[in-house]
């Protein structure tokens, strides 16, 4: 990667929407090269996918709570009931298999407390693997950067 990939993948961070045109234009570049360039970083996966940010508290997910996760056991089994049922659970937005005296880390998305708490006990405590869960609420976010870029 050279300097024009990097100005590139930092311009499409910003606007994933932005026109080949505009980022040639904002690149310094023609547009031909541009376009060789952003499929050949679509291409070998730098640029994975599209997507669009979403307020989830303008969608009525006021709610956002991390969720520390400890399995009975560590072993496959156990790893793929547990990362199955996880899937099928819309509340979890993200789940990271972490390393440490948690299994996993959660950030789960709710209305409210209340829909929190349902989730929590009526769905979380009742897998089989878990053997413990701690919960931290956050109260706001101080840095959301998406990707790193060079």
């Amino acid at each position: 990667m050279d300097e024009y990939d990097i100005r590139i993948l930092r311009i499409l961070k910003q606007d994933g929407r932005i026109s080949v045109q505009t980022l040639s234009d904002q690149v310094g570049l023609s547009s031909s090269p541009v376009a060789r360039r952003l499929a050949r970083l679509e291409q070998s996966g730098v640029v994975s996918a599209y997507s669009a940010l979403i307020d989830e508290a303008r969608l009525g997910f006021s709610v956002s709570v991390f969720v520390s996760v400890k399995l009975d056991q560590q072993v496959d089994d156990a790893l793929t009931e547990f990362e199955s049922a996880i899937h099928k659970m819309d509340e979890v937005v993200d789940c990271w298999l972490m390393t440490g005296n948690r299994d996993y880390l959660m950030r789960v998305v709710t209305r409210d407390m209340a829909e929190f708490e349902q989730f929590l006990v009526g769905k979380l405590t009742k897998l089989a693997p878990v053997a413990g869960i701690e919960s931290s609420i956050p109260l706001r976010c101080v840095k959301s950067n998406g990707a790193r870029t060079p």
